[in-house]
Formats: C-alpha cells, structure tokens, sequence
C-alpha cells in the first residue's frame, strides 16, 4: 500500500528528474509530464556534403547521437540519416523554427538551415535538408511536407509516397515493377523538388523503382529488390546530385540514390 508521504516522495523524485534532464546541455524532448502530443515530425538530413546536424524546434534539440562514454556523440545524424532511428518525434502544434545546427565541434550549433513552420494539432510531418551545403555561407535548403496517411490500417496494400530532394533534377515520376508479376505502377504524378507526391496504394511484394523525367523513357534513378510489407507506410526519397553517377543502392554517403524509409 503506498501511504501519501510515500507519493509525495515518488512525486518530489519525478520532478527533480526532470529539472536534471532539462538543465543537461545533451537533454531533447525534454516535456511535461501533462503533455500528451498528438502531433509528430520526422527528421531527415538529404543535404549533399552537410555536415552531421542536430535537429531543433526552436530551442529544444529533438534528436541528438549518445555516444559510448554516454555524452552527446559529435557526429550528429549525417548525410542520408534520418533522426532518432527513423521515428517521429512528438511536437507541440503551432508556430515552430526548425533548424539544422553543425554537432560537430567546429561550428557547433551553427544553423545551416532555418525554416519557418506551422505545426497543426494531430498530424505528422517530415522536415527534410537538402539540395547542396556550401561550404563558405555553411547553409543548404530545407523543407517540410506533411505526411497524411490514413489512421486506419488496410492489410491488403502497402502505401508508398516519392519525395523530391534533389536540386538540379527536373519533376520526377517514379515508378515501381512488381518482380513477380513484373506489373508497373506510377506512385503517383510528376514530383518537384522540395515536393512529394500523394501516398499510393500498391500491393504487397518485391518491386523494383525507376525515376524518370516526365518527359523521358531513360531511367535517372534506379533501387532493385525494395519490399513492400501490407499495412506498412513508406517514403521513397530522391537525394544527391543528379549529375553523379547514381548507385542502385542508398548507403549514408554523399551518393545520389532512392532513399527507402519507413513511415509507419
């Protein structure tokens, strides 16, 4: 039985827990116990050649690298990494500035990126660097896109969204070749960069992707043996530099590639 001497004890702890937490120079997402978001975001770093980055919202770091000694780690989430493992974050909703700020420690916390966003109550969101970091002004683009995917699951198909993340491509159409039935659907329309298209239900399988321009037959990007699961959620993401060869497949260095990430 816990006596109310105990629960003011357990209640003192979890407070000061939390100002530790909040006053450690390593600490994100630090919230309030009463704070329940329902609103998420995702963080992507598709910036050629930037630097490893931590992502803010305002002040507060939403993703950071732990390092073995248990400190914050200085690499940051690197070109072609997606934050905190690839989850959504929680966010609260309304005027935010996000920001990708250097983690290393030569120009640590510079922003090479500030955006400007609005955060609606209960949706999702990816915030993506991109295009090329210069390195004299340490900056690169950056946009954010809303994720809208149904709540409800639907077992029968996987839902696949292409995203546009490369600055000199043209508008993009990709395409998915089912490898059994060798079936081939668009995912979606023509996307633009610092755009993505609409998720579009495909079957479950093993696909192999294709990008080309809207006006072209010649394949511009490819990925070979990408599986899509029924009731998963996927973003396909064009990143690089559309004049470097690209690879087949999307490793985290500066390639030009379709990225594979699962939203859900």
């Amino acid at each position: 039985m816990t006596t109310p001497m105990h629960g003011y004890r357990i209640a003192a702890l979890l407070f000061t827990t939390m100002l530790v937490a909040a006053c450690d120079k390593n600490a994100f997402q630090v919230l309030p116990v009463d704070s329940l978001l329902a609103s998420r975001i995702k963080f992507f770093n598709f910036g050629v050649n930037t630097p490893g980055v931590n992502f803010y919202a305002d002040a507060i770091k939403m993703t950071a690298v732990q390092s073995g000694t248990g400190s914050e780690a200085t690499t940051g989430v690197g070109y072609g990494g997606v934050g905190n493992g690839g989850a959504y974050s929680q966010i609260a909703p309304g005027s935010h500035t996000l920001t990708g700020r250097i983690a290393a420690a030569s120009n640590k916390d510079t922003a090479v990126a500030i955006f400007s966003a609005t955060i609606n109550d209960g949706k999702f969101y990816s915030f993506y660097l991109s295009g090329v970091y210069d390195t004299t002004t340490k900056k690169t683009d950056a946009f954010l896109l809303e994720d809208v995917y149904p709540a409800d699951i639907d077992w029968s198909v996987a839902l696949v969204r292409f995203v546009h993340a490369i600055p000199n491509a043209s508008p993009l159409t990709l395409r998915a070749a089912n490898t059994v039935t060798n079936d081939t659907l668009a995912v979606g329309g023509a996307v633009a960069y610092k755009s993505g298209g609409t998720f579009t239900a495909l079957p479950p399988g093993v696909y192999n992707l294709f990008a080309r321009y809207t006006d072209s037959t010649t394949n511009k990007l490819t990925r070979t043996a990408v599986s899509f699961s029924g009731g998963r959620v996927y973003t396909i993401g064009a990143r690089g530099n559309i004049t470097v060869a690209p690879t087949a497949t999307c490793p985290t260095t500066s390639t030009t590639c379709l990225d594979n990430t699962t939203n859900r």
